[in-house]
């Protein structure tokens, strides 16, 4: 980070402390309204800050605007912060004197030894390891807006306290919240939930909650991703396979998943045998491998599967197809040896690289280190962080260290995906893995007649096919690229005497493997090429009596652009370009 970056955005550390003191900020301008109100936490986020409370009343629209004013009131002040430690039973006084009942609770929580710091601007002390700026005049009063209030669970417990969760964003200039407002307006109209209903490819019911169900269109657009999946596999070398849904106990404790992930997990009793429903295919993957023998010769062995994976979300957490709690996985095991762990790695990036490059997504890697709760020793951990780390920077690919979020068998390489509004989206992971192949007891036989164990990665490019929908309805704002939509042609016919002629077109298409729609009905042509560009159709064929006579049709694209009258011949070449070559329109 160079010196003149040090106190701007791009500098994260910097970013989120700037976020953490508007915060504290939000807590003083609602305290300075509302002493009543009682406070709990107040974070900085990925995009902003957020604060929690206890609230006798709601906060409304009327009493955010106030609160945000007053906000701006106190970063004018520019009150110093100053940080100071207290005791413990005095810090637990200084709480209850101030009538802040969850502040007094932290404090009981902390460690014996923990250090109990507070930062007071002005009139108002918070509880608070910080860091913090200097001043509240650090902060652009017209650069701060509260975005929304929602419920929240004090400390995330169902069982405590409701709470209001005030949500709020700041920049160092107006233009930049400006900005971000207009991003965040676009990401509204961009919302897969809403286009999903819109363009019928999905519905969400109480009756299933985190359980999806997918519509025809939703189907079709489905099973052409999970086509170009296997094209792309296929390619790279990889065969497919199908494992069961539901296995056995003892599978489960024998992967290390039971002890590690048992909450996450749905579990049911057959014949007076524990069994799990699968949240990942890697156990019936070690089946598979060690269902015959293998030599070097074999290796590296890839296998991908499609599985239908079950994992137990809490409600509060669900969201669109974003977060559910069942959804089809693109998983893939590479079986190796040593020797071919660095060349494998790279083989699956450029595997990501193409597929990711398809759908114009950009993304950036991170590498997750050993977490508390792993298996294998602390030198297998270093020696397979060391190979990732050597493999992508052979490559001249940068990654950025996340320390210990690794699985717990292994560390991994996440790929965060970046959309055309420049949000990012955890979809790859590549896991490298020598603690499953040891407890499954994976052998190959090796060049020397000897049995060696494996090594192995597991691996998703698009990770939750669900999720991975999701974000590219919300990347392509529903219009899909020709190739990948539900609906590629519409044939509207002007008169009544179009009428055959439009399905003699639209069988033709049909015929030549093209997903093809026709609207006969008695309506103004306008607003059939209205609707059909709402439904976000690629190409609509405009079909009348001039047509009839010459045998042509005229092309229309959503976008707005008249292609003019061409032959049907014409127009099968055009749109098999580009779906043959997967074009971005």
């Amino acid at each position: 980070m160079s010196e003149e970056n040090l106190y701007t955005f791009e500098n994260e550390t910097y970013r989120k402390t700037y976020w953490h003191t508007c915060s504290h900020v939000l807590a003083q301008a609602v305290k300075r309204l509302y002493p009543e109100v009682k406070l709990a936490i107040g974070p900085s986020i990925d995009e902003g800050f957020y604060y929690d409370m206890d609230s006798p009343f709601p906060f409304t629209p009327e009493i955010m605007e106030k609160i945000e004013g007053e906000m701006r009131k106190i970063c004018k002040e520019k009150l110093k912060l100053e940080r100071f430690e207290l005791p413990r039973e005095e810090a637990v006084k200084f709480m209850e004197d101030k009538g802040e009942p969850y502040k007094v609770e932290l404090i009981n929580d902390l460690p014996e030894d923990a250090a109990i710091s507070f930062y007071r601007q002005g009139e108002f002390t918070d509880l608070c390891a910080g860091p913090h700026l200097d001043s509240t005049g650090r902060i652009k009063g017209n650069a701060i807006k509260l975005t929304a209030c929602n419920a929240a669970y004090w400390r995330g417990d169902s069982n405590r306290e409701t709470l209001q969760r005030i949500y709020g964003v700041a920049f160092p200039k107006k233009d930049e919240l400006d900005e971000y407002l207009a991003r965040i307006e676009e990401a509204k109209k961009r919302d897969h939930r809403r286009l999903g209903k819109e363009l019928g490819l999905f519905m969400l019911r109480d009756e299933g909650p985190g359980f999806p169900f997918f519509l025809p269109k939703g189907m079709t657009l489905k099973n052409t991703l999970l086509d170009y999946w296997r094209q792309v596999h296929k390619k790279y070398g990889y065969v497919e396979i199908s494992t069961p849904i539901m296995l056995n106990r003892q599978l489960w404790e024998r992967s290390g998943h039971w002890d590690h992930y048992k909450n996450n997990m749905y579990t049911t009793v057959i014949d007076d045998v524990d069994f799990a429903v699968k949240p990942m295919n890697c156990p019936g993957g070690m089946l598979v491998y060690a269902s015959e023998p293998h030599s070097y010769r074999d290796l590296p062995l890839r296998v991908g599967e499609i599985g239908l994976v079950h994992r137990h979300e809490l409600s509060g957490a669900l969201h669109g197809l974003f977060r559910v709690r069942c959804f089809n996985q693109d998983d893939a095991h590479v079986f190796m040896t040593r020797e071919q762990m660095q060349d494998v790695i790279q083989e699956t990036v450029r595997l990501f690289d193409e597929v990711y490059s398809t759908f114009g997504l950009t993304y950036t890697i991170e590498l997750s280190t050993m977490p508390e709760d792993h298996i294998g020793t602390v030198e297998e951990w270093e020696r397979n962080q060391d190979i990732l780390k050597a493999a992508i920077t052979d490559m001249g690919k940068d990654f950025v260290i996340n320390e210990g979020d690794g699985a717990f068998y292994g560390p991994k390489l996440d790929f965060h995906l970046a959309d055309s509004l420049g949000r990012t989206w955890q979809c790859g992971t590549i896991q490298l893995d020598s603690q499953l192949p040891e407890r499954f007891e994976l052998e190959y036989t090796g060049e020397d007649g000897a049995k060696h164990r494996p090594v192995m990665i597991h691996r998703v490019v698009l990770g939750s096919i669900e999720r991975f929908i999701g974000v590219i309805t919300e990347h392509f704002a529903g219009a899909f690229p020709a190739w990948l939509a539900p609906v590629q042609v519409k044939v509207l016919t002007v008169t009544e005497r179009a009428d055959g002629y439009a399905a003699e077109v639209s069988a033709a298409l049909d015929q030549a493997g093209f997903r093809v729609e026709t609207d006969t009905r008695n309506e103004k042509i306008g607003k059939k090429i209205r609707e059909a560009t709402l439904e976000k159709i690629p190409y609509m064929l405009v079909v009348g009596d001039r047509d009839v006579e010459n045998g042509t049709v005229s092309v229309r694209h959503r976008s707005g652009e008249d292609l003019g009258a061409m032959t049907l011949e014409q127009f099968r070449e055009l749109l098999g370009r580009e779906v043959a070559g997967k074009e971005r329109k």
